[in-house]
């Protein structure tokens, strides 16, 4: 009896632990390796300007679409207008499936009329690990991200 309380208290622990796969360190030296994939669109660091996709510096804490002279798709746009901010909990949901997590962010928003279309990037990052490891990259250019 003894052995089946303490399982099921530990068992409990584990579940209302509010470590989620999103919220664990990722090792951001693994994720500048992983950016590398990213680098097919989007640029980072001082010099870095928009390219195929937007520039990642200060994403951490920015508004959904709107970094000056990039042409956001309608999706995008709308999550940003919706309220959306980047935190690395939202990042790393967002790289999992972009236009489904968009799709998604909109509907809870009650603007499931606006979640249309698809955004503009196609690459799904499904890799946990590797999502964290970008994200700690990322993270290292949004000085806001560090306070």
């Amino acid at each position: 009896m003894k052995i089946c309380l303490l399982a099921s208290i530990a068992t409990l622990g584990v579940l209302l632990s509010p470590t989620t796969a999103a919220t664990q360190t990722g090792d951001a030296a693994a994720g500048k390796d992983v950016f590398r994939k990213c680098m097919a669109c989007h640029r980072i660091g001082p010099d870095a300007k928009n390219a195929v996709g937007p520039v990642m510096n200060d994403v951490i804490g920015r508004q959904a679409g709107t970094i000056p002279g990039f042409g956001y798709s309608e999706l995008n746009q709308s999550a940003g207008k919706a309220g959306l901010v980047w935190t690395e909990e939202l990042i790393f949901d967002y790289l999992a499936d972009p236009s489904a997590f968009l799709k998604k962010f909109l509907t809870e928003k009650g603007q499931a009329d606006k979640a249309t279309g698809a955004t503009r990037m196609v690459f799904k990052l499904a890799d946990e690990t590797d999502r964290r490891n970008v994200i700690a990259y990322i993270k290292q250019f949004s000085p806001e991200a560090k306070k």
